[in-house]
């Protein structure tokens, strides 16, 4: 695909391969679905929603949930998309059909009155296939294209389902909102923080639905269990953690080569700023580079950490932690990749309350795949499972409380919030994907611009907080025992005390400078984020 200057007043980059398709979309919205009155109208109320107080662009839970709720039937009368009712086929288009997203695109296509339009995927191998699939699944052959910018020039397409790498994640929110189309993103909702606060203004700005790939969201158990921490009856939570423990193995290495003919290459790398294609990167082994990927911190992790946040305070939902720091390395691999497969952070809130992360990766013999959640109360109770402990031991079943989310799993829930054009009903909201995810992306900040430590116990200072300090010590002994470590022969990366801003959205103090370049990814010019405030 050859490049051409992006649009810089339009509602999606143009490309030459869809050339005027902003200023078509503009076009149509201007003179046919908006009058002035009605543009103005909305201008004016995007302004005085993007200057309520709560971090940049203005934003809080309240007033994020109560200002997209007011702004959906407005925005849903944009470009492409209206408000429809129960009735109404829902049509939607699937980015990224592979693995997650076929997977994705099978569940919305079991939901009643719900259309498979549009199968778009680099990977021309996969289009026919998984279009050829959904016809005998449902009787009608899905379009297909390598290029969403396609799709969503479609006035019939309500809906997208992402399920690509995550460097492409947030740039699709943000042309989705931008066509007045809903948002089904997988986890993270971010590649980095910068995009997820963007991401986060397209929604509220166009007032579509953007609901994270998060499931847990839609889990009464965990919703309930969730609402019985924020009752009280259990104490005030300390330390809200997190345990990443999956079965992965290494990439091994290789070399530089041209992109297979069955790719388009230049949509797969999209928004990255990557020069030379390899075959670890296409397909799954990608979430092991900066570049596109997050680690396993915000891989699996995502899950975890959208829980250890949702557990907080409410009134922390929408604040970011204060005090970060992380540690880890690869370990017992030589290979390609760049990414951790042991971390451990730990993020401290304005209250008090922490998030700590105990995340890593493993194929040695007796590797133990662990993934849960556990919440440590300040009086010495703690929730682990379903199970609530007592300071003195006691054990009892967790008395949860009703939860209050959407119904219908998170595939169902998502579209009962399309049909009734509110943002709202989403469970795991851009709000919620943007503060949840944003902890992942500081853990690993952290850990890039660490140094060398001896690997060791010593390694991790947490001062006079002997709680956090007794889970390090757990995440260090699985890793040295595990793969059989020598201590003070390997090293540790160990990353520094970061302060961060939650207003700004920046680090301040010591190391900020080393910090604050790695809160946003370079971009190609085709594919540029925009700065917030003009989303």
């Amino acid at each position: 695909m050859s490049s051409t200057k992006p649009f810089r007043n339009s509602l999606i980059p143009g490309t030459s391969s869809l050339s005027g398709f902003a200023d078509r979309l503009l076009a149509r919205t201007r003179s046919r679905i908006f009058p002035p009155t009605k543009i103005r109208r909305q201008e004016n109320v995007n302004k005085k929603h993007l200057n309520n107080q709560g971090g940049p662009g203005g934003f809080t839970r309240r007033h994020f949930i109560k200002s997209t709720a007011a702004l959906g039937a407005l925005a849903l009368l944009g470009p492409t998309s209206q408000v429809f009712g129960a009735n109404d086929r829902m049509r939607i288009a699937v980015c990224g059909v592979r693995s997650r997203g076929n997977h994705l695109m099978r569940r919305f296509a079991d939901e009643d009155n719900v259309e498979i339009a549009w199968i778009v995927d680099p990977d021309r191998r996969l289009l026919e296939q998984r279009s050829e699939e959904i016809k005998e699944r449902s009787g009608k052959k899905p379009k297909t294209t390598t290029d969403l910018r396609k799709a969503l020039e479609d006035p019939d397409v309500d809906a997208i389902v992402v399920g690509s790498p995550n460097h492409w994640h947030s740039l699709m929110v943000i042309w989705a909102a931008q066509a007045g189309k809903h948002c089904f993103v997988e986890k993270p909702a971010s590649h980095q923080v910068h995009e997820g606060r963007v991401a986060l203004e397209a929604a509220g700005k166009y007032g579509v639905v953007v609901q994270h790939g998060t499931q847990r969201r839609s889990s009464e158990d965990t919703a309930g269990t969730i609402k019985a921490i924020h009752s009280g009856k259990y104490g005030k939570l300390a330390i809200s953690h997190c345990i990443v423990q999956r079965h992965r193995n290494h990439i091994g290495h290789e070399p530089v080569s041209e992109p297979p003919d069955w790719l388009d290459w230049d949509l797969w790398r999209g928004p990255a700023v990557i020069d030379e294609f390899h075959r670890n990167l296409v397909h799954y082994n990608w979430h092991w580079f900066w570049a596109t990927g997050n680690g396993e911190v915000n891989n699996q992790g995502t899950h975890q950490l959208d829980v250890a946040y949702w557990a907080l305070d409410p009134e922390m939902h929408s604040r970011h932690p204060m005090k970060i720091t992380a540690l880890g390395g690869r370990f017992g691999w030589d290979d390609q990749a760049e990414t951790p497969n042991a971390l451990f952070g730990m993020a401290e809130y304005p209250n008090g309350q922490k998030i700590v992360m105990s995340c890593g990766n493993g194929d040695y013999e007796g590797f133990r795949r662990q993934v849960e959640n556990r919440f440590y109360f300040e009086d010495g109770g703690r929730i682990v499972g379903n199970e609530y402990i007592s300071p003195d031991g006691e054990k009892s079943p967790v008395e949860a409380e009703p939860s209050g989310i959407t119904g219908g799993g998170h595939v169902g829930s998502f579209v009962r919030a399309c049909r009734a054009g509110d943002p709202g009903m989403a469970n795991g909201n851009m709000q919620d994907a943007h503060y949840s995810c944003v902890v992942g992306h500081l853990f690993n900040i952290a850990y890039r611009i660490g140094k060398e430590v001896p690997f060791n116990a010593k390694a991790g200072r947490f001062g006079d907080d002997s709680k956090t300090a007794d889970l390090f010590l757990d995440f260090h002994e699985r890793v040295r025992d595990g793969w059989a470590l020598p201590e003070d022969e390997e090293k540790y990366l160990v990353g520094p005390s970061l302060s961060f801003d939650s207003d700004s959205e920046t680090f301040a103090g010591e190391h900020a400078g080393e910090a604050n370049p790695l809160l946003r990814d370079p971009r190609r010019e085709e594919f540029e984020i925009p700065e917030p405030d003009r989303v």
